[in-house]
């Protein structure tokens, strides 16, 4: 009885308090064809130690050490100690929505830091913490564009990572906000900007595009931005690669950012929680959805952090929100505040040509060995390439596994027209061996134990 603590006393006193005189008398509304009458077909109980020893043989079954060269929007990087240290403490890990800022200086500060530290590698005047991921920032991000202008349609460049369209599919099919997907040149593996030209149209609220775009190749952002400008619409560019802002000029010709932040310190976990964020500028900035902290003074003239804007449901009209979501990720943010913190803007920017480095040479290794293409060669990228194989991806990653390497991911569900194509990407956990060891693996030479 000890994690079941009534006794028979007090289950008797309970049903007296009902009217029922027993258990069956009390869920006799039940019909009983619904109602369980034997015994479950359970294992037995464990005691605690077995229960210990039933999971340590179970995470005995994963795959460790694995060198991998998956991205595709979720991306290995190294990650501080220190992190993990700070998250857990109390003050952050139990902490809730910091309505009462006398008490949640500490949690409406690191939201501050945050936003500043987006804001700084965005090009944005102002950032929030409130996205779940950057899929969900895209679809927010379009929706935004519309309450600002005034128009329901947008243009999305079939370049941009496919399960975030999903994702913006689901939230806009029931709102009335139609879209359409331009494709990309084969040649460069950007937007086709004549495409993108005319898909535009004078209900087109905004232009959304991912730069590093999903094959991992930089968008033309200045270009974009005009077609788009030049016809009355807003300009998004999403970024799955937060480090990539260590290297590559902001996209300061845009409307809206929409970014996720995972890359910034953020465990895997199995798909997340994440980081995403929107940052906009200034004069757009009551039309973003989910809380921005700001800085202030009190009345003695000291310095403090308020929740400065909070357009969600919970907090006014609910015909007035710009966004029903509820959670600011904020412990996940911290974690992104810790990282960059720990990094600072010398050490991000090492790291990012840590990644440019490492793909580089991957992307020459590879792509020069026997029954391998690199596709989009010409194009500038970040740490992201497509490579194209004689072996079907099915059959060249079976063959990495044998050696405890995870290839690349293969493109044929989303882009077909590339035939047997797969994604790649080298960061700063990527070694020299790992990339020569996929290359004999490749070329079917022999690869030493």
């Amino acid at each position: 009885m000890r994690y079941l603590p009534k006794s028979d006393a007090e289950r008797a006193q309970m049903l007296s308090a009902t009217g029922a005189l027993s258990i069956d008398e009390l869920f006799a509304m039940i019909p009983a064809e619904y109602r369980i009458t034997s015994d479950l077909d359970l294992p037995r109980q464990l005691g605690e130690s077995e229960i210990i020893d039933y999971f340590k043989a179970a995470g005995a079954k994963n795959a460790v050490g694995l060198a991998s060269f998956l991205g595709a929007g979720c991306y290995r990087h190294y990650r501080p100690v220190v992190i993990d240290s700070l998250v857990q403490r109390g003050e952050f890990l139990t902490s809730y929505t910091p309505y009462q800022a006398e008490i949640t200086q500490g949690t409406l500060q690191a939201i501050f830091e945050f936003q500043t530290m987006i804001c700084e590698l965005t090009g944005m005047d102002v950032a929030n913490a409130s996205m779940y991921d950057g899929s969900t920032g895209a679809a927010e991000a379009i929706m935004m564009a519309t309450r600002i202008t005034g128009r329901s349609h947008s243009v999305v460049a079939r370049s941009v990572h496919p399960e975030y369209r999903e994702v913006m599919a689901t939230y806009h099919q029931h709102q009335g906000l139609p879209t359409t997907t331009v494709d990309y040149n084969r040649e460069t593996g950007q937007v086709d900007l004549a495409a993108l030209d005319a898909a535009i149209t004078p209900d087109t609220a905004a232009v959304l595009v991912q730069s590093p775009n999903f094959f991992g190749v930089l968008e033309d952002i200045p270009a974009i931005a005009a077609i788009a400008h030049a016809k009355g619409a807003l300009l998004i560019v999403s970024i799955a690669e937060a480090v990539s802002l260590g290297l590559v000029r902001p996209p300061v010709e845009a409307d809206i950012v929409s970014l996720e932040a995972q890359s910034f310190g953020v465990a895997l976990s199995y798909g997340g929680p994440f980081c995403g964020v929107i940052a906009t500028k200034d004069k757009y900035l009551r039309q973003m959805p989910g809380r921005l902290a700001g800085q202030t003074t009190d009345a003695d003239g000291q310095r403090g952090f308020v929740l400065t804007l909070s357009t969600r449901e919970q907090h006014i009209r609910r015909e007035k929100a710009t966004s029903n979501i509820c959670t600011n990720q904020a412990l996940v943010a911290l974690m992104a505040t810790i990282f960059l913190t720990v990094y600072g803007k010398e050490g991000v920017r090492e790291l990012a040509h840590h990644n440019l480095a490492k793909a580089a040479y991957a992307a020459s290794t590879l792509g020069t060995q026997p029954g391998a293409k690199l596709l989009f060669a010409g194009s500038p990228r970040f740490h992201e390439f497509v490579l194209q194989t004689t072996d079907s991806p099915i059959d060249l990653n079976n063959r990495l596994l044998t050696h405890n390497i995870v290839g690349g991911l293969d493109l044929s569900k989303w882009y077909p027209e590339l035939g047997q194509s797969t994604l790649w990407c080298a960061t700063e956990l990527t070694t020299r061996d790992h990339i020569d060891t996929a290359a004999r693996v490749l070329a079917g030479a022999p690869v030493e134990a």
